[in-house]
């Protein structure tokens, strides 16, 4: 053998170049469809969600190793991640470099992740045949997404449901299946959609057929929809006020002037009042200072005394910072100077007229290196190298779930407080229904991420949370996009981006909990079952076929 001839370039076939050429085409298709698909798009194109798969997998099926199936899903993936997540990254002129790797390397990294419904197909393939395989895909895919929730490098941004925040009528059935259930939907739509062209030309009767099916599906999901949604009944409600100063997100952390902010907050919240809000909300670190130490202690009696004249409660984001003297948490924080641990959380405090009592809840999903180092538990040193120049390098994660309950002279109202990342994680905010939550509060600041697709795609998610448990969600950000979405997914009100501006809502109350906010794991688990079950058999395989090559 020539030593040289590895570096030679292997010549193809103009027909087989054609043939590549195709295939990348289609494989470009299927990101492209996936991705347009999404949120800031208007909903007419979110259609193409049940077709995104159809071009992948005409592909992908006569691929037969591996690396083959591999290498082609990398292509279709690392379209999806450009499309729907390039603004991760901020890419405005302040923004953090660590901030800018983060969403770099978010990129083109998400695409490998989505690797494993690949070789979930790969291995389903493998133990069946291509038809099994097929009809298990969606199965592996929900797998996948359900995976994307656990761990430290949690992201479950790109849940197939989400993509349908905007087709209203269709997201109804969330209450019962959620969001992991709507994806199964959509994929088992795109095989139908793909087994109806396969077989256009030689079975038109089977083609026929299934699109029969796919369409039949399609429709009964319309058809609960609307009887849902004219299904309404009246409810109590409450007045709340929201504040959105939309505040320069890098500056703020400039430490100084924090009377002045205060101040401005406490002004446009006054406006909420004269319009007889009972609930102000301020949004995620409203002030960039731990308010609740000693050395702020001047800031907190400013807010009770307006709160007291008033007879208004606060329900405000801020950085939450306790300390303990001993039996603190395995993940505190020890300080030398002060010779205590001390853990940080990105909290959620509600401030009453009518104690003096604070509740509190510190944010248990964390945005992996925005907020906290992936597995600095483990690996203590990554802490020190990731750090953002805005201060919020790593906070701790908090311990439990928290309803807040608003105590007044006659009623006692129970709300759930998410801080952000949190509201696009279904089974999570399903928690908050099951404890006796009547609505949903999401502070956030987006405002980090500019005019880009990211707050739009932030705020349409969480349509499917007020759907699922059939809760109104109140949003309210820094800099937009601040909204009411009522229990059908409807936005009744909501604010531009990069606005000042206050207003006042009717929320509407509701105790009611769906099945699947009793069961929201069912469709995941199910669907993770079966997975691990085919990757169990191809070890069996593997270890079977070893066997008999020893014997």
């Amino acid at each position: 053998m020539n030593f040289l001839n590895i570096f030679r370039k292997k010549e193809i076939s103009p027909e087989l170049k054609r043939e590549n050429w195709n295939n990348r085409f289609l494989l470009l298709l299927s990101g492209i469809l996936f991705g347009i698909s999404f949120p800031p798009f208007p909903f007419p194109v979110t259609l193409f969600i049940f077709f995104f798969l159809l071009p992948y997998i005409f592909v992908i099926e006569k691929r037969n190793s591996l690396l083959e199936i591999n290498k082609s899903s990398y292509l279709t993936f690392l379209i999806i991640s450009l499309i729907t997540l390039y603004w991760v990254g901020s890419w405005q002129s302040k923004a953090d470099p660590f901030l800018m790797i983060g969403g770099g390397v978010l990129v083109f990294f998400y695409p490998v992740v989505f690797l494993l419904v690949s070789s979930l197909y790969y291995f389903t393939k493998r133990i069946f045949n291509e038809e099994v395989a097929q009809w298990l895909f969606p199965i592996n895919w929900v797998t996948f997404e359900f995976l994307l929730t656990l761990t430290d490098l949690k992201f479950p941004w790109l849940t197939l449901g989400h993509s349908l925040a905007k087709f209203t009528v269709f997201i109804q059935i969330a209450d019962i299946i959620g969001s992991y259930g709507l994806s199964l939907i959509i994929l088992y739509i795109n095989i139908l959609l793909y087994k109806a062209a396969k077989n256009f030309k030689n079975n038109s009767a089977s083609a026929i057929r299934y699109v029969f099916i796919s369409v039949g599906i399609f429709s009964l999901v319309v058809f609960y929809g609307y009887l849902k949604i004219d299904n309404s009944n009246d409810e109590k409600k409450i007045k709340v006020g929201i504040v959105q100063p939309n505040l320069d997100p890098w500056e703020k952390w400039n430490t100084g002037g924090l009377e002045n902010l205060l101040n401005k907050y406490l002004a446009l919240s006054k406006e909420c009042i004269n319009e007889q809000a009972k609930l102000i909300i301020w949004p995620e670190t409203a002030l960039p200072v731990y308010l609740l130490s000693a050395e702020y202690s001047n800031l907190v009696d400013s807010i009770y005394s307006f709160i007291k004249k008033h007879n208004v409660h606060l329900l405000t984001g801020m950085p939450d910072f306790r300390v303990y003297y001993q039996n603190p948490p395995d993940d505190a924080k020890f300080s030398k100077a002060g010779e205590y641990y001390f853990t940080t959380y990105n909290s959620i405090l509600l401030f009453s007229p009518f104690t003096n009592e604070i509740q509190r809840y510190g944010k248990m999903h964390l945005v992996p290196l925005g907020e906290k180092v992936p597995f600095v538990e483990s690996l203590p040193f990554l802490g020190e190298f990731f750090k953002w120049n805005v201060g919020l390098s790593s906070w701790n994660t908090g311990l439990d779930t928290t309803v807040f309950h608003l105590i007044s002279e006659s009623d006692t109202t129970k709300l759930a407080g998410l801080v952000c990342f949190e509201s696009v994680f279904p089974s999570f905010v399903s928690s908050f229904s099951k404890l006796g939550a009547e609505f949903i509060v999401v502070v956030t600041n987006d405002s980090w991420y500019g005019n880009s697709s990211g707050p739009y795609q932030h705020k349409e998610f969480a349509a499917l949370r007020a759907v699922e448990n059939r809760k109104a969600v109140v949003r309210c950000a820094n800099g937009g996009i601040s909204c009411l979405i009522n229990k059908f997914g409807f936005t009744e009100y909501e604010t531009k981006m990069f606005t000042k501006e206050t207003f006042v809502i009717d929320v509407p109350l509701n105790n009611e909990i769906t099945f699947y906010s009793e069961n929201p794991d069912i469709i995941p688990i199910l669907a993770s079952a079966i997975s691990v079950w085919i990757i169990g058999l191809n070890i069996l395989f593997s270890i079977k076929r070893k066997f008999k090559g020893q014997v």
